[in-house]
């Protein structure tokens, strides 16, 4: 049986997919929305991003049995699991939620701590000292498993039963197997509170942040098989209980390892909500401007990560919108996301001098940080050359962070991968990044990367391939 099935628990859509590791096809996929936000308008005014853990399970399972349904379920020999990092939930000793995940996005660290005039994350720094943070591999961010702890600490908001803090995915595969919470290297490293050379939690840190009661989960090897599906879960997908369950992994490393055929030439950018860009580097390194992660091996990423990306092109989505609405009729509801590209098309590389800095939520280094217009003038005020910089902002962005990367002393990439759906859906934005970069890009011809990587991370854990096998398997758009 050479059937894999991989899935990516994402923050907009949850995709899942059965792979022949074989030949590198994928033989089904099932894309489903995750509607499991529960923030309140409250919350989101304050920043806030709280889910639903248990009902993001559901969604799963449900995407996971649309997916069986479409092929022979007694073929997938083990599922791999991956999803959206640095967000927790805690969860009972029974398994059950005892908050909301709160997610990636969340802003509430970056409020000012009540009676003092820094924010948690600068609480957090002051607490840690001046090397409280150097074996993390990142600085703590608003939005990280070890800052949302580190918050509802100090807002008495933890609960007063024995709680374990669990990853999103973690919590996913908790409910498949009934095995109690466990994560890998790659999840633990986006925490801030991991140290990423022992790989393994820093006592020394969360002593300092006073985190020491709350449990963590055990860390297991990536790819690890931890569990079968139980006759629930069997139940629910169609799939036949007892099916392997590998440990969950991060979606920024089973992205690289589903889309990068080469990891030693090429430079991965994921442009979604989000954007990263990822350099793969066979030992522990230090970068000014990006972080250190832990890969799926003994190996490390270089990631730098910021918010600006599709999220920053979806807000002059809604602005333009808005004005189609107010002064068109228009009812506000369209998608002009194809002609928005159109008219940044018909512009010339440059936009005539309109520049954007696309920080409109702030950057992950400078949070108070905000967009930024730049050069115009009464012939570059227009639909098309506002799209067409705030595209190049976006890539100029994170070629900045690449060449930050080479200052640490990593040898410069041949190659660009382009990945997730602000790249593939955009054929000018691809161009632009391939022209910022000044290298050919690749687009990998599968879509789903992240839930492809889980799935070829589940066959190396069964021992069916190794890394350079599953690499064999990546395969571009011509």
């Amino acid at each position: 049986m050479a059937y894999f099935m991989g899935v990516d628990v994402g923050t907009t859509n949850i995709a899942v997919l059965v792979v022949n590791i074989r030949s590198g096809m994928v033989k089904a996929v099932s894309i489903a929305a995750n509607k499991s936000e529960v923030t309140d308008e409250k919350g989101k005014i304050l920043g806030r991003s709280e889910w639903d853990a248990e009902k993001a399970t559901e969604l799963t399972l449900q995407a996971i049995a649309k997916t069986a349904s479409k092929i022979n379920s007694q073929k997938i020999r083990a599922i791999g699991v991956t999803g959206q990092m640095h967000g927790t939930v805690l969860v009972s000793h029974d398994k059950s939620p005892l908050t909301p995940f709160i997610g990636w996005q969340d802003l509430r660290c970056n409020e000012i701590m009540p009676g003092t005039s820094i924010s948690y994350i600068d609480c957090m720094l002051e607490l840690a000292g001046r090397d409280g943070f150097k074996r993390e591999g990142c600085r703590p961010s608003t939005g990280y498993m070890g800052s949302t702890l580190f918050w509802l600490k100090k807002n008495d908001a933890l609960p007063e039963e024995p709680a374990t803090a669990c990853f999103l995915p973690d919590y996913v595969v908790m409910r498949m197997t009934d095995h109690e919470p466990v994560t890998d290297p790659t999840n633990a490293g986006s925490s801030g509170i991991f140290d990423i050379i022992s790989r393994s939690w820093d006592h020394d840190l969360i002593q300092r942040l006073g985190l020491q009661e709350i449990s963590l989960p055990e860390v297991r090897r990536s790819g690890e098989i931890i569990g079968g599906l139980t006759a629930e879960a069997s139940r629910k997908t169609g799939l036949p209980q007892g099916t392997p369950v590998s440990v969950a992994c991060g979606d920024n490393q089973a992205s690289f390892l589903g889309s990068v055929a080469d990891r030693r030439s090429c430079v991965l950018v994921n442009i979604g909500t989000g954007g990263q860009v990822s350099m793969w580097i066979p030992k522990y390194i230090e970068s000014e401007n990006a972080e250190t992660r832990c890969y799926l091996d003994e190996s490390y990423l270089l990631v730098g990560a910021d918010t600006c990306g599709g999220a920053s092109y979806a807000l002059l989505h809604r602005f333009f919108l808005d004005v189609g609405r107010a002064f068109f009729g228009a009812k506000g509801n369209e998608n002009l996301y194809d002609e928005m590209t159109r008219q940044a098309a018909k512009v010339s590389s440059g936009a005539e001098g309109l520049r954007c800095e696309p920080f409109f939520s702030g950057s992950r280094l400078n949070p108070n940080r905000r967009a930024v217009w730049l050069g115009m003038n009464e012939s570059n005020f227009t639909p098309g050359h506002m799209a067409r910089a705030l595209l190049e902002g976006v890539a100029s962005h994170f070629k900045s962070i690449y060449d930050g990367m080479l200052k640490s002393g990593v040898s410069p990439r041949t190659c660009l991968v382009g990945s997730g759906n602000g790249i593939r859906k955009n054929e000018l934005l691809a161009k632009i990044f391939s022209a910022a970069f000044n290298m050919p890009i690749k687009i990998p011809l599968n879509r789903e990367e992240a839930a492809f990587g889980a799935a070829l991370l589940a066959a190396i854990g069964c021992g069916e391939l190794d890394f350079e096998e599953a690499s064999h398997l990546i395969k571009y758009k011509k």
